[in-house]
């Protein structure tokens, strides 16, 4: 009987420390995500860093993290709008050759973005804007709108103004470069 009851405290017992681990486990998983992120906003910062020193840029490089994803500023220098490029094409490459360099250290591919100049934060104020009158306009007269060409970074911003906008909805069409939104009206 003692022998019944040591096993049933054993039960007991482990099933307490299972239970415990679990609540422990998600914030030591988000802490250790976190801490990801965080290792990646390093690894780009140090990259971009080396990037605006051969090319002799000033440029002060801000390191966060924001939903779930690394986010690296780079602001201050006179010459990074030549960073930015036309309609922030230079922007888009020197993002994506960050990324890589990412993934090459850690082996894990990267979702960072990279802001040079306040460029993806004034743009997004555009967008959202855009997004929101051409809803409107679409929600007033029943007749759908498609927008031009976007990256995917802008077509999302576009989407979560539509989403804003009663009695509309939005969706993207056709192949990378040329993909666009389109707002319909809802039926």
């Amino acid at each position: 009987m003692s022998e019944t009851l040591q096993a049933t405290d054993d039960v007991e017992a482990s099933s307490e420390a299972a239970a415990e681990s679990e609540t422990t486990a998600e914030p030591q998983s988000q802490s250790k995500t976190e801490d990801l992120l965080v290792q990646e906003g390093d690894i780009a910062g140090d990259y971009l860093e080396r990037l605006l020193d051969l090319l002799d840029y000033d440029g002060d490089i801000d390191l966060d993290v924001e939903s779930g994803r690394a986010i690296v500023s780079i602001d201050g220098g006179e010459d990074l709008a030549k960073l930015v490029g036309p309609r922030g094409n230079v922007l888009e490459s020197l993002q994506e050759l960050t990324r890589l360099a990412v993934q090459q250290e850690t082996g894990v591919r990267s979702r960072l973005m990279l802001d040079i100049a306040q460029w993806r934060a004034g743009r997004r104020a555009e967008l959202a804007e855009m997004g929101k009158t051409t809803a409107e306009k679409v929600a007033a007269s029943g007749e759908r709108a498609r927008l031009h060409p976007m990256t995917p970074f802008e077509r999302k911003v576009v989407h979560d103004a539509v989403a804003a906008v009663a009695g509309v909805h939005s969706e993207s069409e056709g192949e990378e470069p040329q993909r666009r939104v389109i707002i319909f009206p809802k039926p």
